[in-house]
């Protein structure tokens, strides 16, 4: 495969990529590597680092063709190439392309990856390798155009059903994510779904969910929501702010790609919470769309072990659906373990329901991983291909249906 990689400054694309090259050294395929930044840097010896955006459009225009004229020639005798590079710079000259069409359609690739990252995350390292004072506003603008014009240029080129949005990784770079979209293009594309927000201080249920993810994500390529948690960063940055701090810890891969803690403006991520609740919902769905399959947990949340006789139930607005409870007292008694009441709650966030629906009302093969006691409502069961019991019960079927991509002589 050729694979254009795309993704706003600040990504760190170059040690990122170098890695998916040595894991698919170790694999037994051979993957050649274009770094069009470092290749234009190598054409103007007299450039100091991190300043080859300030110069003029001209130049920079001239300086890149002239790399992609070397890729072009060098890359036609390799089996998969992947070109690291930009679609879009929003620099002190403003907004503006950072690739030429008759260049990118020459190249000939076969796909196209956006790479985005957690946004406080692309600020810590911008800031640290350029002068360039950007907010966290410019950064989620930036990385919007950044998906729209590598998604134009991947139509125009004839690949849109080979265009993808992926996630750096959270805590660990998704290597190995690219090293199959390049390599083992014919793996099964999966939407791994489940909650976020809503389980958070839950140790058990998170470490339910992230088994799950784990398990999906060894057998299939993932395009995994909780790579970009932004939702989380803002929930902190709105309790940061009711108590009146300026700044809170934000966490992520930096430098060699190790761990790291760092302040970020609660003021900043304030001013984007409506980028951040508009990006994840519009994103999301896009990853679903580049997926071949749904895959959904639904984890049983902890509910009181108490139930009441005599009380009446409500309605989903709240209201008694008889008064004939209204004169009765209510006396508070343990629910036994095997009564409906002492089950816990379906943790089917609205979130979830969305991506369910989405998934079928686009042709998506659309799994369920039902873990409640209570039985799935019609809603899910109508719309789910098919319904499972247990994150093994799902595996196995996938196994059954020669879901899973057989190994080579590597193991890989």
């Amino acid at each position: 495969m050729r694979a254009i990689v795309t993704g706003q400054v600040g990504m760190d694309k170059r040690p990122y990529l170098q890695r998916v090259v040595q894991l698919a050294s170790e694999r037994g395929e051979s993957v050649a590597l274009y770094n069009v930044g470092q290749m234009m840097y190598a054409e103007a010896p007299d450039l100091s680092p991190g300043r080859i955006l300030d110069l003029p459009l001209s130049r920079l225009s001239s300086l890149r063709r002239s790399a992609f004229k070397d890729i072009i020639t060098e890359s036609a005798k390799y089996k998969h190439i992947l070109v690291n590079t930009h679609a879009t710079f929003r620099w002190r000259h403003g907004l503006f392309s950072a690739f030429d069409f008759d260049q990118a359609r020459a190249l000939a690739p076969d796909m196209l990856i956006c790479l985005v990252d957690n946004i406080e995350v692309v600020h810590r390292r911008l800031h640290g390798e350029h002068t360039l004072d950007v907010s966290l506003k410019d950064l989620m603008v930036w990385r919007e155009e950044e998906i729209m014009a590598t998604e134009l240029l991947a139509q125009a080129l004839g690949c849109a059903q080979r265009f993808y949005i992926l996630a750096r990784g959270r805590h660990e770079p998704t290597v190995e994510t690219v090293f199959r979209l390049v390599c083992r293009p014919t793996m099964r594309k999966v939407y791994p779904s489940f909650p976020m927000t809503h389980v958070v201080g839950m140790p058990a249920v998170l470490a339910e969910i992230n088994d799950f993810r784990r398990r999906l994500a060894e057998q299939f390529i993932t395009f995994d929501p909780g790579d970009v948690d932004e939702k989380l960063l803002l929930d902190s940055a709105i309790a940061a702010a009711t108590q009146s701090r300026d700044f809170i810890q934000g966490h992520g891969l930096l430098g060699d790609d190790t761990p790291q803690s760092f302040p970020v403006s609660v003021k900043q991520v304030l001013d984007i919470a409506g980028d951040i609740d508009g990006q994840i919902y519009a994103r999301d769905f896009k990853l679903i769309d580049q997926s071949d399959m749904i895959v959904s947990y639904v984890p049983e949340l902890p509910a009181p072990a108490i139930a009441c006789i005599n009380e009446p139930r409500t309605s989903v607005s709240g209201e008694s659906p008889s008064s004939s409870f209204s004169g009765r007292s209510q006396i508070a008694v343990p629910a036994s373990a095997s009564s409906p009441e002492s089950f816990g709650i379906p943790g089917l966030s609205s979130g979830v329901e969305r991506e369910l629906q989405h998934a079928h009302e686009h042709g998506k093969e659309v799994y369920v991983v039902w873990r409640p006691r209570r039985s799935p409502s019609p809603f899910v069961t109508e719309t789910a291909t098919k319904v499972f019991k247990t994150t093994d019960e799902a595996l196995d079927y996938f196994r059954q249906k020669n879901m899973f991509q057989p190994p080579n002589l590597f193991g890989a």
